[in-house]
């Protein structure tokens, strides 16, 4: 977008609290926050909320919350009595706090828009990868895209759409619990086909990496990994790196620690996706383009 980042002191007291003092004056102007509430989560919301406050005790004339990766976005529903719905309460601080709008990528579930009170611009992160592998010398009559999990269905045949309109796989699982799951059976045909495994996140990555050992059982000559949050919690980085996947392509929605690269590992900027959708929004364009309604999910 050609400008600076603006300047910010954040700090620890020694009890832990979190400091913030904006350096530059942000009187009358329009702030874009941008902090992903990727882990450690609590304490990047904790910055973001302070952030906000800070902007609207500063008198800045609107505050745009940027999140590439919305943190608590699973816990969007009650899937058993006496659960949370965090993502709600998440929605609820970021507007308490003072946001006037947000800006998120790949919302783990669609509903999830609905529990802001404020304007939320959703865009995909899907357009850039769907770039990359469009630079790959793959026939198309080769590739089969394929669904970690029956929920990720849409997301997986807008995908496919894309990809000259590729045949759709499912992989059909059941969890057993938090972070665990078991694979089942594959719907659809990957025998001698180039399969892309294409989800929102890849937290644990065991759902993605037992998929591919099915899809490898399955007769599959090669699996690539796609998503756009790279949570990559323990022990994410050995099921990934153990071979079932020719190539792992993320996004750098979520800093990645140096330590967590692989060699099968891609990432790419969503920085242009990100720039352009605060352009337009900051002069008032219309968002019918590529990264907002090309998918068809929302």
């Amino acid at each position: 977008m050609g400008l600076e980042l603006g300047k910010i002191k954040i700090k620890r007291f020694a009890d832990g609290e979190i400091y913030v003092q904006l350096q530059d004056s942000v009187r009358g102007c329009d702030v874009y926050l941008v902090q992903p509430t990727c882990p450690p989560a609590n304490e990047n919301l904790m910055e973001l909320l302070i952030m906000i406050d800070a902007c609207r005790r500063a008198s800045a004339k609107a505050i745009t919350a940027v999140i590439p990766y919305f943190g608590y976005a699973r816990a969007d529903r009650k899937s058993q009595g006496r659960e949370s719905i965090a993502a709600k309460l998440v929605a609820n601080l970021i507007t308490e706090a003072g946001a006037d709008r947000v800006l998120a990528c790949d919302l783990h579930s669609g509903q999830s828009m609905g529990y802001f009170d404020i304007p939320i611009d959703h865009v995909h992160g899907q357009p850039v990868i769907l770039d990359y592998l469009a630079s790959k010398i793959i026939c198309s009559d080769d590739l089969v895209v394929v669904s970690p999990d029956v929920g990720g269905v849409a997301r997986a045949r807008a995908f496919a759409k894309k990809l000259s309109d590729a045949p759709l796989a499912i992989v059909d699982k059941r969890r057993q619990g938090h972070n665990v799951a078991e694979v089942l059976n594959l719907i659809g045909d990957v025998k001698g086909k180039v399969a892309v495994m294409v989800d929102d996140m890849i937290d644990t990555a065991g759902t993605i990496a037992k998929g591919a050992a099915l899809l490898h059982q399955e007769g599959a000559r090669e699996v690539y990994a796609c998503c756009t949050h790279a949570v990559f919690s323990p022990p994410a980085i050995e099921r990934l790196s153990n071979g079932l996947f020719q190539e792992v392509i993320i996004t750098n929605t979520i800093p990645l620690a140096e330590q967590n690269y692989f060699p099968q590992l891609t990432v790419l900027s969503v920085a242009n996706l990100l720039g352009e959708t605060v352009w337009r929004v900051h002069h008032d364009c219309s968002g019918s383009f590529e990264p907002y309604s090309s998918l068809g999910i929302d």
